[in-house]
């Protein structure tokens, strides 16, 4: 039951940390802490993780009523309430669009093109969630969307990639297998893009969450 609790106390932790990027935001991701927080063991595993006690203060919040269920006390916003103002300043110049548009003409689903887009001063000034927050600014184009969907993607595979290498290469423990688990969804998801060194490795990762089942 132990290894259940460390699944569901990382979800809540990650819906936590992008809230503001979820549908629904707060009312929404609200709801789930409320219903998924019950177990005692969940919130003993949420005291382990980074910022996990915040999120603790945050549920125990809403369960008293101190805090609204479309709303988060200032103190307790995950990143310091860094994400929410930039978030509202999701905003590009003509140029600096432009500028992406062309980097977006020629990009392919390699590390060199993610590279190429990352270093570009207009990517540099949204902070580590400059995928989102870009992709807020591109709302109202849907062409550039379109191609900047394909970016998130590339990225988040080889994300995934990366993630599944570090797995697999580190020795077994139930913690290793409960993240494997957690992120099986996506380790199916992306993993077969890389042909079939991906499809090896997502076997190795089944094999390895369940040789400890």
């Amino acid at each position: 039951m132990q290894q259940h609790a460390h699944i569901v106390a990382q979800r809540l932790l990650n819906l936590y940390r992008q809230a503001h990027v979820i549908e629904g935001g707060w009312t929404a991701v609200n709801r789930v802490f409320i219903s998924e927080s019950d177990d005692p063991q969940v919130i003993e595993e949420l005291s382990n993780l980074p910022t996990g006690n915040k999120l603790i203060s945050h549920i125990n919040n809403l369960r008293s009523g101190q805090t609204a269920m479309d709303s988060i006390d200032n103190d307790l916003l995950p990143y310091g309430g860094m994400m929410q103002d930039q978030e509202l300043n999701a905003s590009l110049t003509q140029s600096e669009k432009q500028q992406i548009a062309d980097v977006l003409s020629g990009f392919e689903p390699t590390p060199e093109s993610l590279n190429k887009i990352e270093q570009l001063p207009s990517i540099k000034k949204f902070g580590p969630d400059w995928l989102e927050d870009v992709k807020s600014a591109l709302i109202n184009d849907s062409e550039l969307l379109n191609k900047w969907d394909i970016v998130i993607k590339t990225h988040k595979a080889y994300q995934m990639w990366d993630s599944a290498k570090q797995l697999t290469s580190e020795t077994l423990t139930e913690r290793n297998r409960a993240k494997i688990q957690a992120d099986m969804p996506e380790f199916e998801t992306y993993l077969p893009m890389f042909g079939d060194a991906g499809n090896e490795l997502l076997i190795k990762l089944r094999t390895f969450m369940s040789s400890m089942a």
